[in-house]
């Protein structure tokens, strides 16, 4: 946010003066910016004569046979803008990082023009000239629909009003009205009219800009954002003053919502915002939809694509088969000087690659044949001129140290001559070449383990993250997890390449094992393409994706920190709406038995609940010992609305405190605590699954048994970005890629 220092001038009443002399010397004479100052002023005295004289005559100084009516209300002054200049009192204005008016004093800068104002920053002088034109035209709007209107839209041909003979010459007037006789002319505002007079989305807020709606949205959440994405300020804007939103907003802020999260970078090819995909609008050049007034994609840094013409395409191409040329010549000398080829693809002979860093960095090693799968860890050596053993590097290939090995057995994709080792588990310790696509750096290889350290296992550290998490700074969890990733679908992409091969998208399963320590009994997971495609793709989770993540919670999370001792889980297939409602005994009975498993230890268990036939998904999470349900809904209803689930709950818990053979007195004996925690909301009709997900995952994090009735102060926020939904999805990815079942 930028200030600058306004120094209030003269009353608009005493502008004309410097208007007349302005229009008699052709306006040559002046800088442009010095032009918006005196159009904006002017406008706005007028603009302020006409809110004034409008309350006594509707139709303003409507001409009726030619004469002008009696205007009997000057123009309206604000008297303690006025009062401050005069004091020579300074007033500082604020813009917001696109240039837009914002508070304080926004609001009195867009009333009251300062001459002063111009003499600051570039962007600012920009903004204010924009405010002048648009002034300007407005100005033309109200005298054209004032003297040169009838009541019945006929064109009126009047002389010029004799109250701005002052600003405009007799030949001016006489050009304006020439322009408005035009076909051309009536054509465009008529069109324009009926666009005006019946938008499908009408702004709702006045003459609060998105500018300043923007600040104050902000500051309501306490957020730390600079700016808000702008489907969600375009919703925001047209709430009424009832806080109603109308459902067609709905429906395209929804949409919206499910664009942004769908959208797959590596094949998205439409150059619109996501707004204009969702309202089905071509985009317009020097604007932005849904960010406001004064806003273009320039100041945003917005980049559009531009379609290359057939020229340039036939450019590129010329340029690709000389750089294939010149790689095969180049090759062609390799085997002549005597370099064994071992790549199976035509790429750059070099030991440096852009794309992965400088230097040296951790790495995970992966194998793409029989299956793709992680076989170790270790270190990439990405320098320019990098040998390997005094030899040059395979094509496509960098330097790695192999620090631990996964697979033993694995065979080496470049052999190493001079150790003739042949097996990763060979290689430990030394130097070998591997393919640079099945090298995914960023991970910190653990040296030694410590029975103690209970921080997330380097495994399951989420791909945000990418630093060590210790128990002592829980404090700083939430801002790794939100930290924006460097490539936030690495995993997703590469795990839509395998599908891609497999025969899932022919209707094929494949099956994830479930421990019994898990949910209480073996079973196997089937996910088919329906399944990845509402990770890759961003649709409404089903309960086999459910389920997945929740054994990588168990996998990744709760085994290597000890949390199965405080933390368990309830399969949401057989606990949902539908199971309760039609098979209640069956219900009662599992659960039942896993509370019972443990009656000796406080303990948490997670029931994400469903409430049927791929419906709603929330967070129940149950503490039988003490007697407490933790209810989490991302849509922020409470448990009224799902009775039969209460009802099943709470005949549980009085089943469980029988078997364990508590005392309760017995006007006691229904107290069971029900929490609702005020969790963050979700903001479509899709994002429930993921919600419930996080809510678990964090709790886990948290290592408490107890959920605060404004959740966790690490995670506390109106909404989860983007960025925390993709990592859900990445740590699924990747977890499906790991257990090598594709």
């Amino acid at each position: 946010m930028r200030s600058s220092s306004l120094l209030l001038p003269k009353p608009p009443f005493l502008i004309p003066a410097f208007i007349t002399h302005f229009v008699h010397h052709r306006l040559h004479f002046f800088d442009s910016l010095v032009l918006g100052q005196l159009i904006l002023l002017c406008v706005r005295a007028v603009d302020s004569f006409v809110m004034a004289s409008n309350e006594d005559h509707p139709h303003g100084d409507e001409t009726v046979g030619g004469a002008e009516r009696e205007i009997k209300r000057g123009i309206t002054v604000m008297k303690k803008v006025i009062r401050d200049r005069d004091r020579g009192v300074l007033i500082k204005v604020h813009w917001n990082e696109g240039g837009q008016l914002i508070e304080p004093n926004g609001s009195t800068l867009t009333s009251f023009i300062d001459k002063e104002v111009f003499r600051h920053r570039r962007k600012q002088k920009r903004s204010l000239s924009q405010m002048a034109g648009k002034l300007l035209r407005g100005f033309r709007t109200f005298l054209s629909t004032t003297f040169l209107r009838d009541t019945e839209g006929t064109f009126v041909d009047a002389e010029l009003p004799s109250k701005y003979a002052s600003l405009i010459s007799p030949k001016e007037w006489e050009t304006f009205k020439s322009k408005r006789k035009t076909q051309e002319f009536k054509s465009v505002s008529e069109t324009n009219r009926q666009r005006a007079s019946s938008p499908a989305y009408p702004y709702r807020k006045g003459r609060v800009g998105y500018g300043r709606l923007e600040q104050s949205i902000l500051t309501k959440e306490n957020s730390s954002e600079t700016s808000l994405p702008a489907h969600v300020l375009w919703k925001e804007a047209r709430v009424g003053k009832d806080g109603k939103i109308k459902e067609d907003v709905q429906q395209i802020f929804e949409k919206c919502e499910t664009l942004s999260q769908s959208i797959v970078p590596y094949e998205d090819t439409d150059c619109r915002s996501i707004l204009s995909r969702a309202l089905d609008v071509p985009e317009y050049s020097g604007r932005v939809r849904g960010k406001g007034f004064g806003i273009t994609q320039k100041s945003l840094n917005i980049k559009k694509q531009k379609t290359p013409s057939n020229k340039e395409l036939q450019q590129t191409l010329e340029a690709l088969k000389a750089e294939v040329l010149e790689l095969r010549k180049e090759r062609e000398r390799d085997r002549a000087a005597g370099f064994k080829d071992t790549s199976d693809k035509d790429s750059i002979n070099c030991n440096f690659q852009p794309t992965i860093p400088e230097g040296i960095s951790p790495c995970h090693l992966y194998l793409a044949r029989p299956t793709y799968r992680m076989v170790g860890k270790g270190k990439v050596h990405n320098n320019l001129g990098e040998l390997l053993h005094t030899k040059p590097l395979p094509t496509g290939s960098l330097k790695v140290s192999v620090d631990i090995a996964l697979e033993k057995d694995a065979l080496l994709p470049h052999p190493d001559d001079v150790s003739d080792a042949t097996l990763l588990g060979d290689a430990i310790g030394s130097f070998v070449a591997w393919p640079t696509d099945l090298i995914i750096v960023g991970y910190e290889t653990p040296t030694k383990s410590k029975a103690k350290d209970k921080g997330i296992a380097r495994e399951i550290e989420s791909v945000a993250s990418q630093k060590e998490i210790p128990v002592a700074k829980k404090t700083e969890i939430s801002k790794r997890t939100g930290a924006k990733k460097k490539n936030p679908s690495k995993y997703r992409a590469c795990l839509h390449t395998y599908l891609e091969t497999t025969d899932i998208s022919d209707g094929c399963v494949r099956l994830i094992p479930m421990d019994g320590a898990i949910f209480g009994f073996e079973y196997a997971e089937p996910l088919g393409k329906e399944d990845f495609d509402q990770i890759l793709y961003h649709t409404q989770l089903s309960v086999g994706v459910i389920n997945t993540y929740m054994r990588y919670l168990y996998d990744k999370l709760m085994g290597p920190r000890g949390l199965e001792q405080r933390f368990s889980f309830l399969n949401p297939m057989k606990t949902n709406l539908t199971e309760m409602i039609r098979k209640p005994d069956e219900v009662r009975t599992y659960v039942v038995e896993r509370f019972m498993a443990d009656t000796d230890r406080e303990k948490l268990f997670f029931l994400p609940f469903n409430t049927g036939d791929g419906g709603h998904w929330l967070l129940v999470a149950i503490n039988p010992f003490k007697e407490i349900v933790y209810y989490l809904d991302s849509l922020h209803n409470d448990w009224t609305t799902y009775p039969a689930m209460k009802t099943i709950v709470d005949t549980i818990i009085q089943t469980v405190r029988a078997q364990r053979k508590i005392q309760v007195p017995k006007r006691k004996a229904n107290n069971i605590t029900w929490n609702r925690v005020e969790c963050p909301r979700q903001r479509n009709n899709i994002d429930c699954g993921y919600y419930t997900l996080r809510f678990m995952k964090e709790t886990l994090l948290m290592d408490r048994t107890d959920i605060p009735s404004d959740y966790f102060d690490e995670y506390r926020c109106a909404y989860y970005s983007k960025d925390q939904l993709d990592e859900i999805k990445e740590e699924l990815c990747q977890f499906i890629i790991e257990l090598q079942v594709l």
